[in-house]
C-alpha cells in the first residue's frame, strides 16, 4: 500500500473532519453497491484501510513515525461496519437508546373573525383537541408507581448487532432493538389510561388575545400551547391562523374601509346631509350640491387599526347618483321645464377629448 494520505487525497496535517470528508467522497465512488466493477472493490478496501488508520489518533501517530499503523490487521481490528457507515453516510446519528421523553409537535388551527373584530381586536377562548399529560401516571407511562425495566434483549443499549459476511469480510450491523423499539427499556406495567405513552387526547380551553388590524393569513404564536410530547415531554407551540369574514356592506382595502351609498338625483343636485352606520356609530356625511356619480368622501381615522405602527386608516364613502327610470306625466313636465331653464338641449352632446379629466380620464386611470 502506498502513502495513506495520498490514498485519501489529503495533506499530512489534515484534521479528522477533513479526513472523514475525503473518505466519504471516495467511498461514494468506489463502494461496491455503487460501482460493481471488481477492481473498484479492491480500491474501496484500500481507502477504507487508509481511513481506519488515519481516523484513529493512536494508529495515525504510529504510522507517522514510521510504523504500519495496522496493529492486528483490518480484518481483526475494532473498526466495525457501523464506523464505516457513519463515515460513508455522514455520521452524527445518535447511537444507543432513544429517550422516551420527547418534545411535542406544533399545532395549527384557523379562527374566523368578523371585520369589526379585525378592526378593533378581540379576545377569544379557543377549544382545542390536543395531547395533554396523562394525569393518572404523570407522564411516566407506568402504572402503580412502577418504572421501566431494562430490556432483556439489548441489555439497555436500544440496539442489537448482527455479524454478516460481505466482500469486505465480516461486518457488523446495528439495528434498533425490536423488543423495546430502541428505548433500551420496557414498560412491564403500562398505565391503563394512556397505554404507556404518557399523554392522552383531551379538549382544553385556551384564552387568546387577537390584536387589532389582523387580516386573513396572519398567524399568532402561542408558545407551549401545542401538543405535549411522548413521555410527558415539553409541549410544542400552537399557531392560530386568522380568517377574516367578509362584511355585509363594508369592503376592506388594507387599512382603509370602503362603503357605497346611493342618493337621489335631486339630492345630488342641490346637496344634502346623510347619515351612515359605521363601527364608530352613525356618522354624518355632507353631500355637496352638484355631486356626480363615483364621487368620494373621506372620513379620516374611521378605517382599520394598523397592526404595526398604531393609528387607523380611513373610511371612504363612494356616492352613486340614482336617476329615476320611470316618471309620471307631472314629473316629466317638470323635468322638461327644468331643462328649459338650464338651456339644456337633449339632442346636443358634449364629446370628451383625451385631455379631459372626465370619462376618458377615469378610463386612463383605471388602465394605469
Amino acid at each position: 500500500m502506498g502513502d495513506l494520505y495520498e490514498t485519501l487525497g489529503v495533506d499530512r496535517d489534515a484534521s479528522f473532519d477533513e479526513i472523514k470528508k475525503a473518505y466519504r467522497k471516495l467511498a461514494r465512488s468506489f463502494h461496491p453497491d455503487v460501482n460493481p466493477d471488481p477492481k473498484m472493490a479492491d480500491k474501496f478496501k484500500e481507502i477504507t484501510a487508509a481511513y481506519e488508520i488515519l481516523s484513529d489518533p493512536d494508529k495515525r501517530q504510529n504510522y507517522d513515525i514510521g510504523g504500519s499503523g495496522f496493529g492486528s490487521g483490518f480484518g481483526n481490528s475494532n473498526f466495525g461496519f457501523g464506523d464505516i457507515m457513519d463515515a460513508f453516510f455522514g455520521g452524527g446519528q445518535q447511537r444507543g437508546p432513544r429517550p422516551r421523553t420527547r418534545p411535542g409537535q406544533d399545532a395549527l388551527i384557523r379562527v374566523e373573525v368578523d371585520l369589526k373584530e379585525a378592526v378593533f381586536g378581540c379576545e377569544r377562548d379557543l377549544n382545542v383537541d390536543t395531547a395533554i399529560v396523562c394525569t393518572k401516571c404523570g407522564g411516566s407511562g407506568c402504572a402503580n408507581n412502577s418504572r421501566p425495566r431494562t430490556c432483556d434483549i439489548c441489555k439497555g443499549r436500544g440496539e442489537t448487532q448482527q455479524v454478516a459476511r460481505s466482500i469486505l469480510g465480516q461486518v457488523m450491523t446495528s439495528r434498533p432493538c425490536a423488543s423495546c423499539q430502541g428505548f433500551g427499556s420496557v414498560i412491564s406495567d403500562p398505565c391503563t389510561e394512556c397505554a404507556g405513552d404518557g399523554r392522552v387526547r383531551a379538549r382544553k380551553s385556551i384564552p387568546i388575545k387577537i390584536p387589532a388590524g389582523v387580516e386573513t393569513g396572519n398567524r399568532i404564536q402561542l408558545s407551549g400551547q401545542g401538543e405535549v410530547g411522548p413521555g410527558g415531554g415539553t409541549s410544542g407551540d400552537l399557531y392560530v391562523e386568522i380568517v377574516e369574514i367578509p362584511h355585509e356592506y363594508l369592503l376592506r382595502d388594507e387599512n382603509n374601509l370602503h362603503i357605497s351609498i346611493a342618493i337621489p338625483m335631486s339630492s345630488a343636485a342641490i346637496g344634502t346631509t346623510v347619515s351612515i352606520d359605521t363601527f364608530d356609530g352613525p356618522q354624518k356625511v355632507d353631500i355637496k350640491e352638484g355631486t356626480q356619480s363615483d364621487s368620494t368622501f373621506t372620513l379620516k381615522g374611521l378605517g382599520v387599526t394598523r397592526l404595526r405602527g398604531g393609528g387607523r386608516g380611513d373610511l371612504i364613502v363612494h356616492v352613486e347618483v340614482v336617476i329615476p327610470g320611470k316618471l309620471t306625466r307631472e314629473q316629466t313636465e317638470l323635468m322638461k321645464k327644468f331643462a328649459q331653464l338650464r338651456n339644456e338641449d337633449g339632442s346636443k352632446v358634449l364629446v370628451h377629448t383625451n385631455s379631459d379629466q372626465g370619462f376618458f380620464g377615469k378610463l386612463r386611470n383605471a388602465f394605469r
